[in-house]
């Protein structure tokens, strides 16, 4: 807690709680929550389907580990100046710096293996996790907030009076307030979650759609935030997160025709031949 100009700044603390010498972290907290969270539903939809949930809890023994390594190397390879000089720091992931789409490359991967060890049809497991992921991608970008980052530029006071106080207090950094950008995101990844959440139950025609529609929603709002970040992985001119979004975004376009496609062959194919 401290003061600007009279008014009482409360900035949370990053660290949580310490178990003896060793400190616990929000970020952590909160990236242990988003997989928890992520996984009980992911095995509830298993079930619904008649799928043993155990699959869900096996392949994520592989996900999570993965996707924790990939995010890390990826941010870490655009930011190697950083740490270059400082190898040690590149295992400090409490300090944040966990780049999403290289740990959606982890998670893929170490699903993809699974699902062929155990002859699982790839595109309904996906339909199945992918909810989960943008569950865990909202809640993960609360952890952004206490460690303060991902954020916008500057910004004036009087902008930030629309956000509660609590906001307000976490984007004023070092004197100066900065838009919260982590909030824009984790809005909009709760509202693909809703979108994808009911597609899943009550909407989804054919394999696939769900993990389609997924690339294509989250892409689009992380293209438009990322214009807005401050602290955007580069290549040369062009944010690496906004080049990677416009190419998740056709992919997704593309595969979810495709599979849309599928299916209609499929039930062409299915129906009886005329006497």
């Amino acid at each position: 807690m401290w003061y600007n100009g009279g008014e009482v700044i409360r900035v949370i603390d990053p660290v949580a709680f310490h178990i003896g010498p060793i400190p616990v972290h929000w970020y952590g907290i909160l990236m242990t929550s988003a997989f928890v969270m992520g996984t009980l539903l992911a095995q509830y939809h298993a079930k619904k389907i008649g799928l043993d949930p155990e699959h869900i809890l096996n392949m994520v023994m592989y996900i999570i580990p993965l996707a924790i390594v990939f995010a890390r190397l990826y941010y870490v390879i655009f930011e190697w100046h950083n740490y270059r000089n400082n190898l040690l720091d590149v295992f400090a992931v409490w300090h944040g710096g966990l780049a999403i789409h290289g740990g959606l490359i982890g998670g893929f991967l170490g699903g993809l293996y699974y699902v062929r060890k155990q002859k699982l049809p790839i595109l309904l497991m996906g339909d199945i996790l992918f909810p989960s992921v943008i569950l865990g991608q909202a809640i993960g970008r609360w952890g952004n907030f206490i460690n303060q980052e991902a954020h916008g530029g500057p910004v004036s006071a009087a902008f930030m009076q629309h956000f509660p106080a609590f906001i307000r207090d976490q984007m004023l950094i070092e004197g100066v307030y900065y838009q919260p950008t982590f909030l824009y995101e984790s809005i909009w990844d709760m509202l693909v979650f809703v979108i994808l959440l009911v597609m899943l139950r009550r909407f989804k025609k054919f394999d696939g759609q769900v993990l389609f529609s997924y690339l294509i929603l989250y892409s689009i709002g992380r293209f438009f935030v990322e214009g807005l970040r401050t602290d955007s992985l580069m290549l040369g001119p062009l944010r690496v997160a906004q080049v990677v979004s416009l190419l998740l975004m056709a992919m997704g376009v593309v595969l979810l025709l495709w599979a849309a496609r599928q299916k209609r062959r499929k039930g062409i194919s299915q129906q009886p031949a005329e006497p």
